[in-house]
């Protein structure tokens, strides 16, 4: 928790490697909460389209031009879940607006809120239908971090305690984004 709260303030990206299961999408949408940032979640697949996490230009028929419809991408927290289930082309559509933090779609350039923070999950590559990251795409990531099975005494109060989903509801946050 400490490391991903110091990438955030870092300006920096966070790749979760890990294995399904162990708290990753909690642990970002706690984060977000508790920061009062605006959090939106991507689940990436085979059949992703760099439109779909980015946006695209729509045409209005009333005025007759094109509109730009944002994207989740136009989150201040992002989860990129399972980044590597899309295709490369995927992949880099999203690393580039990490880079850059705009989005230029038809010739119109977008900048993305502030501040603008990726949480990505990578799935072990030995997973079947992965495409792993290159290296020239993880240096956009600040950190990479595991965060490991929980001892017994944790899954035994996870086990017993309120659902951590039904938990975030009810947590105040502690910041807001002024």
């Amino acid at each position: 928790v400490r490391l991903a709260v110091a990438c955030l303030l870092a300006r920096g990206h966070l790749l979760f490697e890990d294995q399904p299961g162990v708290g990753k999408t909690i642990l970002s949408q706690a984060l977000a909460h508790a920061l009062g940032l605006h959090f939106r979640r991507v689940q990436f697949t085979s059949d992703l389209l760099p439109a779909d996490i980015l946006g695209a230009s729509i045409l209005d028929r009333d005025s007759g031009t094109f509109v730009f419809h944002r994207g989740p991408v136009f989150a201040q927290v992002l989860l990129a879940d399972e980044i590597n289930r899309a295709t490369p082309k995927t992949q880099s559509a999203l690393l580039e607006a990490m880079e850059e933090g705009r989005v230029t779609s038809d010739g119109s350039t977008h900048a993305l809120p502030e501040p603008f923070f990726v949480i990505a999950t990578q799935n072990p590559s030995t997973q079947t239908g992965t495409y792993m990251l290159p290296e020239s795409q993880l240096d956009r990531f600040l950190m990479r971090l595991g965060l490991g099975a929980p001892d017994r005494d944790a899954e035994r109060a996870l086990l017993q305690g309120q659902d951590r989903r039904e938990m975030l509801k009810t947590m105040p946050a502690a910041l807001s984004v002024a």
